[in-house]
């Protein structure tokens, strides 16, 4: 079962997940998604999903009913919303959405004898840190409801398994998942404004809209912009799909940091992916957004070590299919 798996990062993975032979019960309320992502997943794979459930996670009786129609042996849990900048002006919506679907999804899947979860996590528990790169032992500092919420997660997650030891439990902390599936047909396309840089930058290029905004320039970094961690969104699908064939390592909770291990600053990316497009961008600085942090960079060797798997597409390729998807899509899913 994959939960939001019409978004970004789930549509992706359930193409990975397709293309090795899994088969996929997907599970989403499409309220930042659109129902057309399911046609696209099944056309780049050649291969039909087992069913399709407009069910939001919270709702524990839907969710069971799916849990009875069908034998789910693990879990993808991507449902949750995700935007730094809108989880501080709607917290209270954050904590409801990230943790209570978790916890109604635990609940459920505990009542139906599944005991195996990949959960999706994030950099942005580490909070505005002081070391770079950063290691899964790094303490847990997170400045915004989001990321607090993500933290809250993984520590019901951490109690769980210490309550129940046969439950194994992945949980991924990528860093900042961007690009679009090469074909440009499966991308990054978030309902209304975009609150994430890299669809925005691709809007700002296709002149959907006037300028970049820059939400502050005088962070202790190089060019005094931001610094993330970019990482393909096709790597992190094949993450997940590698982190499922190692839940049977061992039981208990395992955190893993996804990542290329390099940052690049707002400007740098706002370069990159100028030269990609052959568009000049424009931008301007605004104040800095409450809850961003100055800079997050992965030393993600634990997984390497562990699974001998590492990121494998650079920031070139990360524009490039982000653009194309951009240009094949000028209004997101909306024409279908």
């Amino acid at each position: 079962m994959v939960t939001g798996a019409t978004g970004f990062i789930g549509s992706h993975t359930c193409v990975e997940l397709l293309d090795h032979g899994y088969q996929v019960v997907v599970v989403d309320d499409f309220s930042n998604s659109s129902p057309q992502v399911v046609s696209r997943i099944q056309r780049l794979a050649g291969r039909f999903l087992d069913a399709v459930y407009k069910v939001d996670v919270r709702d524990r009786r839907a969710l069971s009913s799916v849990f009875d129609r069908h034998r789910v042996d693990a879990v993808v849990h991507f449902a949750a919303k995700k935007a730094v900048g809108e989880s501080v002006r709607l917290p209270v919506e954050y904590y409801d959405v990230n943790v209570g679907g978790t916890t109604a999804l635990l609940a459920t899947m505990h009542e139906h004898g599944v005991r195996r979860l990949v959960f999706s996590s994030s950099c942005s528990i580490y909070g505005d840190v002081d070391t770079s790169p950063l290691t899964e032992q790094d303490p847990a500092r997170p400045s915004n409801p989001y990321a607090a919420s993500k933290w809250t997660c993984e520590q019901m997650l951490a109690d769980v398994c210490r309550c129940r030891p046969d439950y194994t439990v992945l949980s991924l902390r990528y860093f900042n998942p961007v690009g679009a599936h090469p074909s440009g047909l499966l991308g990054e396309a978030p309902l209304g404004e975009p609150d994430n840089l890299m669809p925005y930058l691709a809007q700002v290029a296709a002149g959907r809209r006037e300028r970049l905004r820059v939400f502050g320039s005088d962070y202790a970094t190089a060019d005094g912009t931001g610094v993330r961690d970019y990482i393909h969104v096709m790597d992190v699908a094949e993450a997940h799909r590698i982190a499922l064939e190692h839940l049977g390592d061992s039981t208990g909770l395992r955190v893993f940091n996804l990542g290329v291990g390099s940052g690049t600053s707002v400007f740098e990316l706002l370069t990159a992916f100028g030269e990609v497009s052959g568009k000049t961008i424009p931008y301007e600085v605004v104040d800095r957004r409450p809850g961003d942090v100055t800079e997050l960079v992965a030393d993600p060797s634990a997984v390497t070590r562990e699974w001998g798997w590492r990121a494998s597409r650079d920031l070139a390729a990360m524009c490039r299919d982000a653009w194309r998807f951009q240009r094949l899509n000028p209004t997101g899913y909306a024409a279908g």
